[in-house]
């Protein structure tokens, strides 16, 4: 790595959500060279997590414990969610994620259901593909899982975006919400 890497923290330090060797190689090596991309690590609270996904929607700072005790409940459900942080190697800061989880369901033989959610892309990180690369290793890591689908909701205005990254309208999304 190049000398403006120095604070990038290596993958052998961290605890990472999920065995990073899913992420396809061939994604990696189409980002920019100053952008990594790895699972969801125990302390990325630190870099910047809930800053990168309150572009998206509310995500109020609930705190480092709250924040790693949700992170081990994740993990305690092994092969079944797949975050994926893209790292800034300069700042070791988050400027993208996204989210796949693993449904198993009964039908189609006890088949897996691949869901993309929380996909953003930090103001830090915008104009360099990130949110494509993001789309590109989430289906591919379900297609690994052995999914015989992944589906995504979005807003409409995103519509032609995840239609560029290879999917289609399939039905409509229908919401209750608690809070």
């Amino acid at each position: 790595m190049a000398a403006s890497t120095s604070k990038l923290t290596p993958e052998s330090q961290l605890q990472l959500a999920f065995d990073s060797s899913l992420i396809p190689q061939a994604s990696k090596d189409l980002l920019p060279s100053d952008v990594i991309v790895r699972p969801l690590a125990s302390d990325d609270y630190n870099r910047g997590h809930l800053r990168v996904l309150s572009d998206l929607t509310q995500a109020p700072d609930i705190g480092l414990a709250a924040w790693q005790k949700q992170f081990a409940l994740q993990m305690a459900s092994p092969n079944t969610y797949y975050p994926i942080v893209f790292i800034h190697t300069a700042t070791d800061q988050i400027v993208a994620c996204g989210t796949l989880f693993v449904e198993f369901k009964f039908l189609r033989g006890g088949g897996l259901c691949g869901h993309i959610e929380d996909i953003v892309v930090h103001r830090d990180g915008q104009g360099k593909g990130l949110g494509k690369r993001i789309i590109e290793i989430l289906t591919d890591v379900g297609k690994q899982r052995g999914c015989y689908k992944v589906i995504l909701d979005c807003s409409e205005k995103n519509v032609a975006f995840y239609e560029k990254c290879g999917y289609h309208k399939a039905g409509e999304q229908m919401a209750v919400y608690f809070v």
